[in-house]
């Protein structure tokens, strides 16, 4: 049985009946399960000061919730396809925003971590299903269009949700960040009664197991996989690294925060860009001119003075080239994986953003040694490694 192909151009769908309805609600809950995601970066400077912290200790916090939220998604992915996607999509968000709208709560190091690894695990439980229920499986008409609508939902959550919490923290202090969770206590039952149950999207087959997913692993997949993980570290380094980097050179908060909406905010066009190439162009070649140009933009972003105009353009170009590359990412992989569309998602960003993550405390500790902008330049050459593994010529079967 062979799998569809990157060379394929998978025909354009229009956005129309149940279909777009549940991509757009699924939407709006990946923007607040991301806006919540999105607290911690801008509030490290602060966390620092407040716990005399390292640069290495915060990447590490920052690098405890991206495994958390990622590393267990490949298995979120498989109880959904299983069992049914609509309890997960729902209670996922809720995990995340009173969790992580906690941590200025937390007095220690250790509680913070903890509060940030629950919080990591409701935004893991909702993301396979959440794609899942937005694309419809790869190879569906007009996949790549319906999956770039959920990824601009989170997104935009994300480019957001800096600016929302450093608001917050201004306006009733660390300690007030806790209501923040409002808004998600809200939405969630709302979504639950308006999504499909469960007993009318039981499978007809089981999903595939650790052993079939392995097995793919070690074909595209895998490259897939790849390419999405060294996206992901590069993604992880700017975000913990950039505040960082401006408050060594004495930017506020808020500027700080700027700079990671104006990233994220280029990112919720890349998915939506990407996500209508998906269905037009050959992916393979996508991926590789994606990757090729995510490079020099990453690094004039970082390289340039922190907070003048040119580097704040640079980072919406870098944000916008980085998430591009998802939606062609995670149509392959749902495509790769059969009767396993929320598995073949875990993995393509689940497992992928994990793996990228891990090498965070790492980047950390050499911002200890050589400073953060220059270990930020360093690291961000990942991008020559998806563009490696873009170029194989596995991905054209």
């Amino acid at each position: 049985m062979h799998a569809p192909t990157s060379a394929r151009k998978a025909s354009p769908g229009r956005l129309s009946g149940p279909g777009i309805r549940i991509a757009v609600l699924v939407s709006l809950a990946h923007a607040l399960n991301d806006a919540y995601a999105a607290f911690l970066h801008p509030l490290l400077p602060r966390i620092m000061d407040r716990l005399g912290l390292s640069i290495a200790l915060a990447a590490t916090l920052a690098t405890a919730f991206s495994v958390a939220s990622s590393l267990v998604q490949p298995v979120a992915g498989y109880l959904a396809d299983r069992f049914g996607r609509r309890l997960l999509v729902a209670l996922g968000p809720v995990i995340s925003g009173v969790f992580l709208s906690l941590m200025g709560w937390a007095p220690s190091f250790e509680i913070l971590m903890g509060l940030l690894v629950v919080g990591g695990l409701g935004s893991a439980l909702f993301h396979p299903p959440g794609a899942s229920y937005a694309a419809g499986g790869g190879g569906q008409k007009g996949s790549g269009l319906r999956f770039s609508v959920f990824s601009v939902g989170g997104a935009a959550g994300f480019a957001l949700g800096p600016l929302a919490a450093v608001a917050m923290v201004g306006w009733v202090g660390f300690e007030g960040l806790w209501m923040a969770m409002v808004p998600v206590l809200v939405f969630a039952p709302v979504l639950y009664l308006a999504l499909p149950s469960a007993r009318s999207e039981r499978p007809a087959a089981p999903p595939p197991g650790p052993r079939t997913v392995l097995r793919l692993l070690a074909g595209p997949l895998g490259l897939v996989f790849g390419i999405s993980a060294a996206g992901a570290f590069a993604q992880r380094v700017f975000l913990t690294l950039t505040p960082i980097i401006g408050a060594a050179e004495g930017l506020s908060e808020a500027r700080g925060a700027a700079i990671l909406s104006l990233y994220l905010a280029g990112q919720a066009f890349g998915t939506l860009t990407g996500g209508l190439l998906t269905d037009r162009m050959d992916r393979r070649r996508l991926l590789m001119t994606l990757t090729a140009l995510a490079l020099p933009a990453h690094l004039l972003a970082l390289g340039l003075p922190t907070g003048e105009p040119s580097a704040m353009a640079a980072a919406v170009v870098s944000g916008f080239l980085n998430m591009a590359i998802l939606p062609p990412v995670v149509v392959l992989a749902q495509e790769l994986v059969p009767r396993g569309a929320a598995v073949g998602s875990g993995v393509a960003m689940g497992l992928a953003w994990a793996m990228g993550s891990l090498l965070l405390p790492a980047a950390g500790a050499l911002a200890d040694v050589v400073g953060p902008r220059e270990a930020a330049m360093i690291s961000v050459c990942s991008f020559a490694l998806a563009f490696a593994l873009a170029s194989s010529r596995a991905l054209r079967r």
